[in-house]
């Protein structure tokens, strides 16, 4: 009885939240499809490579991504020619050399995703003082995930009318509180794909979307692999257990 009476409770509570997020003012986010959904989806490699095109001439000049290391874009599909042409498009401080200088050399393809900034005054004194977050696991960081992400680089609008919008802001229908220190980030055309992909701003939303995504969980498309393994496994095991039982029990009688 008291464990029925517990799962009313929780039934009730489950029932409410949606009410609740409303009442605090929070906002429905768009469905928005993306490859990796559901227990059988996969990143699509073709957008993910956009995705990071899109992070890498967008985003790239204010948000770090500390995590990631050039070597892992062969993941979503890049050759090691092309891996190593883009880590040698930044110069890393290396050292100390035979002398016990510093010294500046082309990247290499071990190296960590070149940050922006120096650091994290660096980076706030170059935006008015906020700090561009660090986009490695941001997908993850972020309710919604991806759909947030999506959502948040799609949802730009002039403020409603009475709506306080404060000095520097940026209206957004999807962030909370709708005001935002960061300006549009994306604009029709504003990267060329070499698929010829037209770029739009909800693809290339949807594309970065899908590259932060990876960048957060490099992993999932193999662990989903083991999940589903491992469930198979469970339900042949299952089954043979159950035939050795019907076996033995039958010798018993």
């Amino acid at each position: 009885m008291k464990i029925l009476k517990a799962l009313a409770v929780l039934g009730a509570l489950v029932s409410l939240a949606p009410a609740a997020r409303a009442a605090e003012g929070a906002v429905e986010l768009p469905h928005t499809r993306f490859s990796f959904d559901g227990i059988f989806g996969t990143f699509d490699r073709a957008a993910a490579q956009r995705g990071f095109q899109v992070y890498k001439e967008v985003c790239s000049a204010c948000h770090s991504m500390r995590l990631l290391s050039y070597r892992n874009l062969r993941e979503i599909g890049l050759s090691e020619a092309q891996v190593q042409a883009i880590a040698a498009t930044v110069e890393v401080q290396d050292g100390p050399n035979d002398e016990g200088q510093m010294f500046a050399r082309p990247g290499r393809a071990s190296d960590r995703f070149h940050s922006p900034f120096a650091n994290e005054a660096a980076a706030r004194a170059a935006n008015n003082g906020a700090l561009p977050p660090d986009f490695s696991v941001i997908a993850k960081a972020r309710e919604g995930g991806a759909r947030y992400l999506h959502a948040l680089l799609t949802g730009y609008a002039d403020a409603p009318a009475g709506f306080n919008l404060g000095q520097g802001m940026n209206y957004n229908r999807y962030f909370p509180g709708h005001q935002i220190a960061m300006a549009p980030p994306l604009n029709e055309g504003q990267v060329t794909f070499a698929d010829q992909t037209p770029a739009t701003v909800e693809q290339m939303a949807h594309d970065v979307a899908t590259f932060l995504a990876w960048a957060a969980e490099p992993e999932l498309e193999e662990r989903r692999q083991m999940g589903v393994k491992i469930i198979l496994f469970l339900a042949v095991l299952g089954v043979l257990a159950y035939g050795v039982k019907r076996r033995v029990w039958a010798d018993l009688h």
